[in-house]
């Protein structure tokens, strides 16, 4: 089969015969990337560049790797996400929809990409960063010590009573959203072993 119009034109001037379709999915490779047969590559997926895509990686439904980029381990790569530059997604990371990862970033762990939990509060957006952490505007602190000491904290940025009470609200739902995700994470990691 020759390639698709959309894959010839990620690489200015390639011809049909530069690209090769992987065995495990259909997914396209340019001439200078390389895919290992262990991972999976969906047909509307494309590497390119000098980008590698080896162990168990899967890249799925219309996504990008290329320039020196790698995506390796377990993780995967979901959607029209795009990973390049001499970005590295690995480990049991997930990048999803049109996330772009670029530069020197390192995508690892149980990391998420897109969509973290957000709460605009009235003063400041609070943000489940990690699966142990939350940002409060600027401050960023392990959730436990958030839940013990967000009123200290409120009271020093100057927050009223009302926000205070609401922040201790926003707070306890990320901690929970934290908790279910680590139960995820832990079982997800039984079942892998």
């Amino acid at each position: 089969m020759n390639a698709p119009q959309k894959v010839l034109d990620s690489v200015f001037g390639s011809k049909p015969e530069d690209w090769k379709q992987h065995a495990n999915g259909g997914g396209w490779v340019y001439k200078t990337a390389k895919v290992e047969s262990t991972v999976y590559l969906h047909p509307t997926s494309i590497v390119y560049g000098n980008a590698w895509v080896y162990g168990n990686a899967r890249v799925y439904g219309g996504a990008r790797v290329y320039g020196d980029a790698r995506v390796y381990g377990d993780a995967r790569v979901y959607g029209y996400a795009w990973v390049y530059g001499d970005a590295q997604v690995y480990g049991d990371a997930r990048v999803y929809g049109d996330a772009r990862v670029y530069g020197d970033a390192r995508v690892y762990g149980y990391a998420w990409v897109v969509s973290p939990p957000y709460i605009q509060g009235t003063r400041h957006a609070l943000t489940l960063c990690s699966l142990t952490q939350i940002a409060v505007g600027c401050h960023v602190h392990d959730i436990t010590e958030w839940l013990t000491q967000y009123k200290a904290i409120g009271k020093r940025e100057g927050y009223t009573t009302e926000q205070v009470a609401e922040y201790g609200r926003h707070l306890a739902y990320l901690a929970a959203i934290a908790k279910r995700l680590q139960a995820a994470a832990k079982k997800a990691a039984k079942t892998k072993k």
